[in-house]
């Protein structure tokens, strides 16, 4: 089997779904091939802010998502103790300081409204294994296996949407710098009791952040950071010990907290962030994590992905148009982008370096 489209999407979570829609969209022959079989992890990125939030407003899909289920926070609170130090609330114009939306939501909207135009194709269980180029060194297409089958899908654009460990940026030779922040985050998810309200709720555990997102589907998400590579040696210890300043901080937590039996029940997430050389070459283009991996903190990955997609969808239009695929032609995208995610990278550092300061004194914002 051979396939010729106008656009290769490698990747199909936020932000590769929501460029595949808006591409096919306009009329322009699309492909998503996503590795797995669709089914989204347990612990990602969710939390929209509100350029997300007009992004998918914009395009009609924000009400989409919402009949699937989404959960507007009310606030952010920073917590010592049991006595809250420092509040975010919702500003003049605005009914929330940022919206839970399950990934499964969001991309599977993306998807099943993607799948209703002509000029869509998704392909799930599909591997990249070589990028090709052609006779000038462009690229144009790239070798796949889905299951048992190898086959070709030609394009004019490969866009790599997949990942912080993006195999079309391995593949297309894009040299990457790994930043470490010197900590990683114990992701868990418990029930919220009946009266929890949709809030943020921060607090500081021997200098590290233990951050609670409330949750679509009446649940909570635990992350709590650690210090990088300890977490060997932190499962040595009592489990419920580790616990504990979490139940003494919000004791009306004791029972969902008990769902948690024991180490296994929370997932370690290695945190890095990173930097690429270029975004963009003859004929490709990466996004989001594959571009400019982000770290939890401040949830901004998903929003500077699906920025990606919105930003990149009408020059990729444009490029298809023209019949122009050169990497001076894609750099339109890069020049809009990289100093944007570059500053919200750098206030991440700031953010995780002055996180203490937040509880030193009390306030309301």
């Amino acid at each position: 089997m051979n396939v010729h489209v106008d656009v290769c999407i490698v990747g199909a979570g936020p932000s590769g779904a929501l460029l595949g829609y808006l591409l096919a969209k306009e009329g322009v022959s699309t492909i998503v091939i996503e590795r797995t079989s669709g089914k989204v992890g347990a612990f990602r990125g969710e939390h929209i802010n509100a350029e997300s939030e007009a992004i998918l407003q914009e395009h009609r899909l924000y009400e989409k998502v919402e009949t699937k289920g989404l959960l507007k926070m009310k606030k952010v609170e920073y917590v010592d103790g049991e006595r809250i130090v420092k509040q975010i609330t919702p500003n003049d114009t605005a009914d929330h300081v940022g919206i839970h939306v399950p990934q499964d939501h969001l991309i599977h909207t993306i998807l099943d409204e993607a799948s209703k135009l002509k000029h869509f194709q998704l392909f799930y269980n599909t591997t990249v294994t070589e990028l090709l180029q052609d006779e000038n060194g462009a690229y144009c297409g790239v070798k796949v296996k889905k299951e048992n089958e190898h086959f070709t899908i030609r394009s004019s654009i490969v866009v790599g949407a997949d990942g912080r460990f993006s195999t079309v940026r391995k593949l297309a030779d894009i040299p990457v710098e790994t930043i470490h922040h010197g900590y990683d985050v114990l992701w868990a998810k418990i029930t919220a009791p009946f009266d929890w309200e949709p809030t943020v709720r921060m607090l500081q555990v021997e200098g590290n952040q233990l951050a609670l997102f409330t949750q679509t589907g009446g649940y909570i998400q635990i992350g709590w950071n650690i210090k990088e590579g300890s977490f060997n040696e932190l499962k040595q210890t009592p489990f419920e010990t580790f616990m504990e300043p979490l139940t003494k901080s919000f004791p009306q937590l004791k029972q969902s907290v008990a769902e948690l039996q024991s180490w296994r029940d929370l997932i370690c997430f290695h945190v890095h962030s990173s930097k690429t050389a270029t975004w963009v070459k003859d004929g490709l283009v990466i996004i989001g994590d594959a571009a400019h991996t982000m770290t939890p903190t401040g949830a901004i990955g998903i929003n500077a992905g699906l920025k990606d997609a919105h930003i990149l969808a009408p020059i990729l239009t444009e490029a298809i148009a023209e019949m122009n695929f050169s990497k001076d032609t894609l750099k339109k995208f890069e020049l809009m982008r990289r100093a944007e995610v570059e500053a919200q990278q750098e206030g991440q550092i700031v953010k995780e370096k002055t996180f203490a300061e937040n509880f030193r004194q009390v306030s309301v914002v």
